[in-house]
């Protein structure tokens, strides 16, 4: 291999997905995710399981990782892995296994805070895909987090505005089991959402100061409502499922929307980059694009493998710290509530 190319080994094992990617001068030759299918049953991810799970994923993961790279162990450059936030099980799998192999291997440890993987995942080289200025406003949004970033370089990010209870995919789970539907329920109340009218039921939208996000409010909005209505009429779900999910949905997207209208007041900044498991959702992607036709915002959404947990967005985030030299310390632990 020539020099000048500089290959960083990802491991990515903060939730229930082990997932390792091989990127070459930020860009990406392999992303392989080994995703859990036994949490399905539990609607739910449960920890233990998981973190033994990626016990048993991670070696056949990162070799395959290599492999489709087409590249050996010997040829990589630095191990970069996510040292947080996450389940302390699973991340404690990831940080063991990348520490070990870096020390094996004599190459430098990098470690990535989950959130500003993905929102570096606009920086991966990536054909068709535009990457957002500085300084330029992240929305984040996943099972597990609801954030605004205001983001002014690759390592200068202020959480701006942030969920005070569950985050928007949360909202998107629960709400669908309430509707009987299976887990993870974001993609089916998606899917649902087009085939119905958004304006068939009014939801109120929670109120919360500033930027902050709350969606607990909004889960039990649409228990009490639920509950109401199948009194009056058993088959209520079944018969207007569809206008149920829209109205769901549209929502959510209103809540989201607003919190992006006021931040880009606030702050001036009109470039708006998304990224986690629910900007893969066709109705946030759409409002973006309306956002740019009513408000005049630029918006960035990454490829879509891109959006949900994946090790290519810890591998760029690797190579970026690796370029300013910016390597771990030996006795670096991982961290379960890692802020940004």
């Amino acid at each position: 291999m020539s020099s000048q190319n500089i290959f960083i080994l990802g491991i990515e094992s903060s939730c229930d997905d082990t997932a390792a990617s091989v990127i070459c001068n930020g860009r990406v030759l392999s992303n392989v995710v080994a995703s859990q299918k036994i949490h399905e049953e539990f609607g739910g991810v449960v920890p233990e399981l998981a973190s033994r799970a990626h016990q048993q994923n991670i070696v056949p993961v990162v070799d395959q990782a290599l492999s489709q790279a087409n590249i050996k162990k010997s040829d990589l450059n630095a191990i970069a892995f996510t040292r947080g936030p996450g389940l302390m099980g699973s991340l404690l799998v990831g940080t063991s296994f990348a520490k070990s192999m870096a020390f094996g291997l004599n190459i430098p440890l990098l470690d990535v805070n989950h959130m500003q993987g993905h929102i570096l995942a606009h920086f991966i080289e990536e054909d068709g895909f535009k990457k957002p200025p500085f300084p330029f406003l992240a929305m984040t949004i996943s099972g597990g987090h609801t954030q605004i970033v205001k983001v002014s370089h690759y390592f200068d990010m202020e959480v701006i505005g942030e969920s005070i209870d569950d985050a928007v995919g949360e909202a998107y789970d629960k709400s669908g089991k309430i509707l009987g539907l299976g887990y993870p329920a974001g993609p089916e109340i998606d899917r649902r959402a087009k085939l119905g009218d958004p304006k068939a039921f009014p939801f109120t939208k929670p109120k919360v100061a500033g930027l902050n996000f709350s969606f607990s409010g909004f889960k039990t909005a649409v228990l009490y409502f639920i509950q109401r209505e199948v009194k009056k009429n058993p088959n209520f779900i079944t018969e207007r499922l569809n206008d149920i999910c829209a109205a769901i949905q549209y929502t959510i997207i209103g809540i989201l929307i607003d919190k992006l209208k006021l931040a880009t007041t606030q702050t001036g900044i009109t470039h708006i980059a998304i990224g986690g498991g629910v900007s893969a959702n066709s109705g946030i992607r759409e409002a973006l694009k309306n956002g740019e036709q009513k408000f005049g915002w630029t918006t960035y959404v990454p490829k879509i493998e891109y959006t949900t947990d994946n090790a290519a967005m810890i591998a760029i985030v690797g190579y970026l710290k690796y370029l300013e030299k910016d390597f771990a310390e030996d006795n670096v632990m991982a961290s379960a509530r890692l802020k940004i």
